[in-house]
């Protein structure tokens, strides 16, 4: 076969050529169909590694009407949680023969209205979403409802009908850690916390904010502080404790992260953790267990999402289940108390 000819992409009617066979008969070989001889299937195998040739996997599977590949759109990639999240994922879509496309929004509703485009056009079977902080509309998931493309929420979810989602019980956890600060003998609690257009932070806010009415006690005006939960915001919520009249006993941060940032910058203040000012984070990451004290917080089975996600919509994909029958699947959380809420002496 001619070099300029191996210059463009070889197709089977090349290796048809080059191996004086017939196109069908190289097509069985590369399919590994059963009829035909082992010599021959070697024979083709090895020219076409020989000579690069690519099976076109989506022409295929367009014959077949299915891609085996599932798209999903996440927040960012730069956290412990969605690692996690993404690793019972891959893990389920592996073992049943399936391929995850990942693309995430940066936090933006107009970058993942481009990533629905994106996984649309590249005919998924299924999508999985967990909604960007500033996304109000749900427009452009309609292409794959209206085409019957099963698509789940996870983690943070919108309000879109017959779309089903897999959470925790924010409100309750958020009434938990709030709870056991203030069963830790804490009266003054400050709560830091996301955007509130997400269920995820909306709720726990509402499950503090229970907790508190049901023993008698108020967050106060400044008591509730809502922020990206971005690093770099770590300094104006230390310089409202610093400055403000009643300094918090108390504070439940809707992050590890964002939560281990604040009680090493509130040392600089003279305050002790625990003996001043108790702290719960959320989400259990390593930091919770790296820093000293070791951080109390609510675990999220991350892993566990990941995989149940996976796994609805694959067994919806081959008939075994309808995800439409369960609007909500909610998944266990656990406080884990360590040392940066103990009791008040």
């Amino acid at each position: 076969m001619e070099e300029n000819r191996m210059n463009k992409e070889v197709t089977i009617y090349d290796l048809a050529e080059k191996l004086g066979l017939s196109p069908s008969t190289v097509s069985r070989a590369l399919n590994d169909h059963p009829a035909l001889n082992e010599n021959t299937k070697a024979k083709v195998n090895a020219a076409a590694k020989k000579y690069g040739y690519q099976l076109n996997h989506f022409a295929k599977n367009l014959r077949k009407k299915s891609t085996n590949t599932l798209g999903v759109i996440v927040p960012k990639l730069d956290s412990y949680f969605m690692a996690n999240v993404l690793g019972g994922m891959e893990k389920v879509a592996n073992k049943a023969g399936y391929n995850l496309i990942i693309a995430q929004s940066l936090e933006s509703e107009k970058k993942e209205q481009a990533n629905a485009v994106t996984l649309y056009n590249s005919r998924v079977d299924g999508l999985l979403v967990s909604a960007s902080f500033d996304t109000q509309t749900t427009s452009h998931f309609e292409p794959f409802i209206n085409k019957n493309i099963p698509t789940l929420f996870f983690d943070r979810h919108l309000n879109l009908s017959h779309v089903p989602k897999i959470i925790i019980d924010n409100f309750q956890a958020g009434y938990d850690a709030t709870k056991h600060l203030i069963e830790c003998g804490r009266k003054n609690i400050w709560h830091v916390t996301g955007s509130l257009q997400r269920n995820v932070y909306s709720d726990r806010l509402k499950g503090y904010q229970q907790a508190l009415k049901d023993f008698g006690l108020s967050s106060g005006e400044n008591g509730v502080k809502v922020c990206n939960l971005k690093m770099e915001e770590c300094p104006a919520i230390v310089k409202a404790i610093a400055q403000s009249e009643t300094r918090p006993d108390g504070i439940f941060v809707s992050n590890d992260a964002f939560a281990a940032n604040i009680m090493t910058s509130i040392k600089h203040l003279g305050m002790d953790v625990p003996k001043d000012v108790s702290i719960v984070g959320f989400n259990d990451d390593p930091i919770a267990r790296i820093i000293d004290p070791q951080l109390s917080t609510v675990h999220y089975p991350a892993e566990e999402m990941g995989e149940r996600a996976v796994q609805s919509l694959i067994d919806h994909l081959s008939g075994k289940s309808n995800i439409h029958e369960a609007e909500t699947m909610i998944l266990p959380y656990k406080l884990i108390v360590r040392g940066t809420s103990l009791p008040k002496a």
